[in-house]
């Protein structure tokens, strides 16, 4: 089978996570996707977090993160008065551009939607934001903390009184995940209409759902306090003998049950929604999972078939024998540079295999072979080169 993705072009004219991970999945799923990377962009992550002056460094630094794999790479300032002899072909071959600058930058280039629509009326244009293109915060700008905090999650991600930043990236992930979703409806609504469509996607909007199960159990939502840090059986995070974690949820009574009967304590089944009684249980709990390693225990509540998972690390995770069965470990050859580990696509269908899978290039290493294809020849090229429209890092505002 094709790739479900095949023939469609991708124009990911972003920066961070929300923005790319479209682009991640669809050059997963066989779409071609043209990184546009603005050079002052590339100039801000050098100053952020160093270059390299070797090039294989610089090639898996590149490589690495999961959602740069599968892309060409184009360096170009959208602001500089020759970027859009360039950016009108590529809008006009495209059927997916995603963007993730503040709501009005690109408009203000004479590269918004409706500006794009005109030279390509079947393009799906998505942008990204943290709080959305309409609205009274959509002026505003953050990144993922502030979107959870924004969104009411942050309040409750920790499950304690004291909120906390997470220590990692679930509104980014949120937000690119339904950008993904919108994007892919979109593509479906343009083979009905023959249209495209703006597709607004805001990091705020895209973290609400996470509050979905609490929201669900209160018939008004200022019912919804924040947690208190009480545990209760629904689940537990518990220190064994040999420092190691694992955690439990055991919270349907007949996985209670049984968790009671493997640590040879039945007589706590009954008191599984004794309010009263969690603080003590709590404690006595603390107590047996210490007396013990992780390794035992588990074994334990694989033979009880209870909810028991040990806490793993990343590295643990991504090299899991699970992870490895499911296709969640890429080992990724960098051409000249080894390899490096990333996660695989997170869903599976039947007939379809993801990849091959190539390793992002350096920064604007595609760009005469993409040009070439819409219509550039090597003078032209080299006239545009020249005007510094590849390299300028100045720009109106882009």
């Amino acid at each position: 089978m094709s790739k479900p993705l095949a023939g469609v072009r991708v124009l990911e004219l972003s920066r961070f996570l929300p923005g790319t991970y479209f682009g991640w999945i669809a050059g997963d799923m066989g779409a071609d996707v043209i990184r546009v990377e603005h050079p002052r962009e590339l100039a801000k992550a050098e100053a952020m977090f160093g270059a390299s002056a070797d090039t294989t460094a610089l090639c898996r630094d590149r490589a690495r993160p999961t959602f740069t794999r599968n892309k060409r790479s184009i360096a170009l300032n959208p602001g500089h008065p020759d970027a859009r002899r360039v950016l009108e072909p590529l809008l006009a071959s495209a059927d997916v551009l995603v963007e993730d600058f503040r709501p009005g930058t690109l408009a203000r280039l004479g590269l918004g939607y409706d500006a794009a629509a005109e030279i390509n009326p079947r393009l799906v244009y998505a942008s990204v934001s943290f709080a959305g293109q309409t609205g009274p915060l959509a002026h505003r700008a953050g990144h993922d903390p502030a979107a959870l905090a924004a969104a009411g999650v942050l309040s409750r991600l920790n499950g304690q009184p004291v909120p906390t930043l997470p220590g990692v990236q679930v509104a980014d992930v949120m937000a690119g995940a339904h950008a993904t979703i919108a994007i892919l409806l979109a593509l479906a609504a343009r083979g009905q209409t023959g249209r495209g469509a703006h597709v607004d996607i805001a990091m705020i909007d895209a973290a609400m759902p996470l509050l979905m199960v609490g929201l669900g159990r209160v018939d008004n939502p200022a019912d919804l306090h924040a947690p208190d840090g009480a545990w209760h059986p629904k689940g537990g995070v518990w220190r064994c003998a040999d420092d190691a974690y694992l955690c439990t949820t055991d919270m349907e009574p007949r996985y209670w049950a049984r968790f009671c009967v493997a640590i040879d304590r039945p007589d706590l089944t009954a008191r599984q929604f004794d309010l009263a009684a969690h603080p003590a249980i709590h404690a006595e709990l603390t107590a047996v999972f210490a007396s013990r390693p992780r390794a035992a225990w588990l074994a334990l509540f694989e033979d009880a078939d209870t909810q028991a998972m040990p806490v793993l690390s990343p590295v643990e995770a991504l090299r899991h024998p699970n992870a490895i069965a499911r296709g969640m470990h890429v080992a990724l050859e960098v051409p000249g540079a080894g390899t490096v580990e990333q996660i695989g696509t997170p869903f599976a269908i039947g007939g379809v295999t993801p990849g091959p899978h190539r390793a992002a290039p350096l920064p604007g290493a595609d760009r005469d072979a993409i040009l070439a294809e819409c219509g550039f020849g090597a003078d032209d090229i080299a006239r545009l080169a020249a005007g510094g429209v590849f390299a300028s890092t100045k720009g109106a505002g882009a």
